[in-house]
C-alpha cells in the first residue's frame, strides 16, 4: 500500500510538472522525459542559475568565500583562457586535482568553451591516470601539482597545466584567466558531448562514459526536482527549511559530486563547504561551524561520524539530511541514524556513472519503514527489471536492473563494443546489479551480478552476509567475497575491522551470526584487519584488493 509521504510526493510532482508548475516537461525522441523550460546545455545552465542565485554563497573553503556571481565571472575568465590556448568545441580538457575552487572553475571554463570535460581520478596511480589520458586524448590537462607530478611520470609529450590549488583561486588560476571577453565562446547544442567520467575500476581498466549536456543537465534536474518537492512539503506542514548548505565530502570527479552536489547545488542556490580530503573529525567540526545542513558520502562516512568519539563535542543541530549513495547502506544503519542526529533524516539514492547518479530515492519515513530498498524511480527516470531475452518482469521477481532515462550517457568512448553491452534494444542501461521491485514500486538491491558467491550450486548475497555482519556492534568495517574452494567452488570470505576500543574474536562473531544466516551463507573464514579496508577512490571498500590479498 502506498504510503502518505509517497502520495503526498506524486502529488506535488504532477503540480511541478503541471501546466502551472515550475517544470515544463516533454519527450525526447526516444521518448524519455526532458525538463523544456530550463536550459539544456551546461554553459546557459551556468549563466541561468549563477543568475538567479548570484548573491547567494556558493562555495566555502578554509581561506575563500565565492557566490554565484564570482564563479560565472571567473569561469568566463577560464573559458575565455583556454580558446586563447587553442581548445576548440569537442577538445578534450582534462582536470585532475583536489576539491578545490580551482575544479569547478576549470570544469565551468571548460564545458563554457565547448570542450568535454575529462574527469580524472584523483586517486589513480601513474599507470591508471596513463590508460585514461591515452584513451581520452585531452588537448590540455589542468591537475594540481601532486597529480601533474604523477601524469608527467608516465605523459611526457601532453601538455599539462599545473596549478598551485592551495594558493586562492585566482592565484592559482592566473596562467588560464583571460581578460573578461576577450575570445568569443562557441555555442553548443544539447546534443554535443559535455563530459567523459571513468567507471570505478574495480573489474579491470576503466572505461570513459560519454555524456551529453542534455543527459547531464537531465539527470541534475532529477535530483533538483526532488529537492523542490521535498521543500514544499516542508513548507505545507509549517516547517520551511533553512537555506541549504552541503559538506562537499565526496570528490568531484565522481558522478555523485558533479552531479547531485555540485551541479544540483546550482540549482537549488546551495552553498557548497569544501573538504579537501575526507577526514571524520574535521567534517563534523565544519557542520558545526558552517552549519551545514545536508550530508551526502558512502554509507561508510556516515558511520564514521556516528562511530566518532568526539561527536557530542559539536553542535550538529543544523543537519537535516543525511543522504548515502555509491554503495548499498547496511539496514542497521538507518536506526543508528535515527538515533545518533535526531534532528536529521537518513535518505539513500541509487544511481550509476552511466545514468549520471540518477535512479532511486529512499528518503525520510519512507526509508525507515523500507531500509533494505534503494526506493522508488526519481522524477523523469524509468527502472526495470530484465529476466531472459530482456524480458521485463513483474513486481516479486528478480533480475537485472535496468535504467532509462535522457540522463543516460551516449556511450563509452571509443569502445563501440562495451556500448553495445551496455544498452538494451529499449535504449535501458544494463547496471549489472540484480533485484526486485515489491507491491509499492521499491527497489531492493539482492547483489552485483559478478558479486554473486556460488557456494555448492547456492547463491550467497556478498551484500547480504556484510549486512549482517554490519549489524553487530562490534564491527566498524567488513567486506565479503568468494574466495576458490576445490570441493564446493567457492565459498564466502569475510574481512572484518572491529570499531576501536572493542575486542571480538571469530568465536563470538560467528554465534552473532548464528540464526541470522542461513549455514551456507556463513563466512568459511573471518580475517580481523589491523586497520581501516582499502578504498577505492569513490570511497567504497576495495572489495577486489581484499580479495587479491586474502582469498588464497
Amino acid at each position: 500500500m502506498q504510503s502518505a509521504l509517497d502520495r503526498r510526493f506524486d502529488a506535488e510532482l504532477a503540480r511541478v510538472t503541471g501546466p502551472d508548475g515550475q517544470l515544463s516537461v516533454g519527450r525526447d525522441a526516444l521518448g524519455r522525459v526532458i525538463v523544456e523550460n530550463f536550459p539544456a546545455t551546461l554553459p546557459a545552465f551556468f549563466d541561468a542559475f549563477c543568475a538567479l542565485n548570484a548573491g547567494n554563497e556558493a562555495v566555502v573553503t578554509a581561506d575563500e568565500r565565492f557566490t554565484y556571481a564570482d564563479l560565472d565571472r571567473l569561469s568566463d575568465r577560464v573559458a575565455q583562457g583556454l580558446a586563447a590556448r587553442g581548445i576548440a568545441k569537442g577538445d578534450r580538457v582534462a582536470i585532475a586535482m583536489r576539491n578545490s575552487p580551482s575544479w569547478i572553475l576549470s570544469y565551468m571554463g571548460a564545458v563554457k568553451a565547448g570542450a568535454i570535460a575529462t574527469l580524472l581520478n584523483g586517486w589513480w596511480e601513474p599507470a591508471e591516470m596513463e590508460h585514461a589520458i591515452t584513451l581520452t586524448d585531452p588537448k590540455l590537462i589542468v591537475a594540481d601539482e601532486s597529480r601533474a607530478k604523477r601524469i608527467a611520470a608516465r605523459c611526457t609529450r601532453r601538455d599539462i597545466l599545473s596549478l598551485p590549488v592551495e594558493m586562492p583561486a585566482e592565484q592559482a588560476l592566473a596562467e588560464l584567466l583571460a581578460p573578461e571577453g576577450s575570445s568569443e565562446l562557441p555555442q553548443v547544442a544539447p546534443e554535443d558531448d559535455a563530459t567523459i567520467l571513468f567507471t570505478s575500476g574495480s573489474t579491470g581498466l576503466s572505461k570513459g562514459a560519454v555524456s551529453t549536456h542534455r543527459a547531464v543537465t537531465t539527470g541534475t534536474y532529477s535530483y533538483a526536482a526532488g529537492l523542490i518537492i521535498l521543500k514544499a512539503l516542508l513548507e505545507q506542514d509549517g516547517r520551511p527549511p533553512a537555506t541549504p548548505r552541503t559538506l562537499l565530502s565526496v570528490p568531484l570527479f565522481h558522478v555523485t559530486g558533479e552531479v547531485p552536489v555540485m551541479l544540483n547545488s546550482f540549482v537549488v542556490g546551495r552553498c557548497m563547504v569544501i573538504m579537501p580530503k575526507w577526514d571524520a573529525e574535521e567534517a563534523l567540526r565544519l557542520i558545526e561551524k558552517e552549519k551545514i545542513t545536508y550530508f551526502v558520502g558512502v554509507p561508510t562516512m556516515s558511520l564514521e561520524l556516528m562511530n566518532h568519539p568526539k561527536r557530542d563535542k559539536y553542535d550538529l543541530s543544523s543537519l537535516k539530511d543525511i543522504t548515502a549513495g555509491g554503495a548499498p547502506r547496511p539496514v542497521s544503519h538507518v536506526e543508528r541514524l535515527k538515533e545518533e542526529f535526531p534532528n536529521a533524516q537518513p535518505a539513500l539514492g541509487y544511481g550509476l556513472t552511466e545514468t549520471n547518479a540518477v535512479g532511486c530515492l529512499n528518503f525520510w519515513s519512507n526509508y525507515a519503514a523500507k531500509p533494505g530498498s534503494t526506493g522508488r524511480a526519481a522524477p523523469f527516470v524509468e527502472v526495470a527489471i530484465l529476466g531472459a531475452g530482456d524480458r521485463h518482469l513483474a513486481s516479486g521477481e528478480t533480475g537485472e536492473i535496468a535504467i532509462r532515462s535522457a540522463a543516460n550517457i551516449g556511450g563509452y568512448w571509443r569502445n563501440p563494443d562495451a556500448t553495445r553491452e551496455l544498452f538494451t534494444a529499449d535504449h535501458f542501461v544494463r547496471t549489472g546489479d540484480v533485484g526486485y521491485f515489491d507491491e509499492d514500486g521499491y527497489l531492493f538491491i539482492v547483489d552485483r551480478k559478478k558479486e554473486i558467491i556460488i557456494r555448492g550450486g547456492e547463491n550467497i548475497s556478498a551484500a547480504e552476509v556484510e549486512a549482517e555482519l554490519y549489524a553487530c556492534p562490534s564491527v566498524a568495517e567488513a567486506s565479503v567475497f568468494g574466495a576458490p574452494d576445490e570441493r564446493l567452488g567457492e565459498v564466502p570470505v569475510a574481512v572484518v575491522l572491529p570499531k576501536d576500543g572493542e575486542k571480538i574474536d571469530e568465536e563470538a562473531l560467528r554465534s552473532f551470526l548464528d540464526g541470522r544466516l542461513a549455514k551456507f551463507k556463513m563466512p568459511d573464514r573471518i580475517i580481523f584487519a589491523d586497520g581501516p579496508l582499502p578504498k577505492l577512490g569513490t570511497g567504497k571498500i576495495d572489495r577486489r584488493a581484499l580479495k587479491a590479498q586474502y582469498a588464497r
